[in-house]
């Protein structure tokens, strides 16, 4: 099974060379077969020239200019529409999510998971030097989420996630331009019906550059994707479920870990 690893960077050159040698270098002491697409955001700064020097270097590593205006969400859909593996895990391009989560990820995949999550706030999972503000409110937000879908999961806003490829052909169309498809993109597979398993994950705080998540801005933004998901969950009649599995595929795991 091929991994293809998408990471967005917006003006990420303090981080993004570290970032991409670190997930590149774990891969291969661990062999999987992998692919590292970094979609270009629309840089201002020098992100592109490290960008084509990674590149160069490194025959699995290859990045694409965004070919819309900037935003987090699409640049991820961008990487989504072009990326060449089995399956598929989204990174961010600060550093902070954890390279051997990846392989954690990966060996749990293998299991016959379609999806898999990781969480930083259950038994096992580290996080280092997370701002408080944004700490207080990325557990309401997750709480609210939790409420309104009556499922355990409790770090859905995290985008740090692994999908099989059926996965995302499934889930679309994404329409989340912004940091909301951080949470389009999972619900859609949980609420269509795809199975996922939680793991404990590590996430540290960014150590270059400067978050580009902005609270007062995305609320309204998250509020729309959540709604919007509610309706599909509750009004659609099964309309947008997974098609049903045949006799002759596997059985799937069921939920695990919520």
């Amino acid at each position: 099974m091929k991994l293809s690893v998408v990471i967005p960077a917006h003006n990420e050159e303090g981080a993004i060379a570290d970032t991409v040698e670190a997930v590149a270098e774990t891969l291969e002491a661990e062999g999987i077969e992998h692919e590292i697409l970094v979609v270009n955001d629309n840089s201002s700064d020098g992100t592109e020239h490290v960008l084509r020097r990674l590149a160069a270097k490194n025959p699995a590593v290859r990045y694409m200019n965004s070919p819309v205006k900037n935003g987090f969400g699409r640049a991820i859909r961008t990487g989504l529409h072009h990326f060449t593996g089995d399956a598929v895990v989204i990174v961010m391009g600060d550093g902070s999510d954890s390279p051997h989560d990846i392989v954690r990820y990966f060996r749990k995949l293998g299991e016959g998971y379609e999806c898999v999550f990781g969480s930083r706030f259950i038994k096992g999972s580290e996080i280092i030097d997370y701002p408080r503000h944004k700490l207080a409110i990325n557990r309401l937000a997750n709480f609210f989420v939790r409420s309104l879908f009556t499922f355990r999961y409790n770090d859905t806003t995290n985008a740090f996630k692994m999908y099989r490829r059926e996965v995302i052909e499934g889930t679309q169309p994404l329409i989340s331009p912004h940091f909301n498809l951080t949470v389009e993109l999972p619900l859609k597979a949980i609420i269509r019906g795809y199975s996922y398993a939680v793991v404990p994950i590590s996430w540290t705080n960014r150590k270059t550059g400067f978050s580009k998540l902005r609270l007062r801005e995305m609320g309204s933004r998250y509020l729309f994707i959540v709604l919007y998901l509610f309706l599909e969950k509750y009004l659609s009649r099964g309309d947008y479920y997974r098609p049903k599995k045949t006799e002759s595929e596997p059985p799937i795991p069921t939920r695990s870990g919520e």
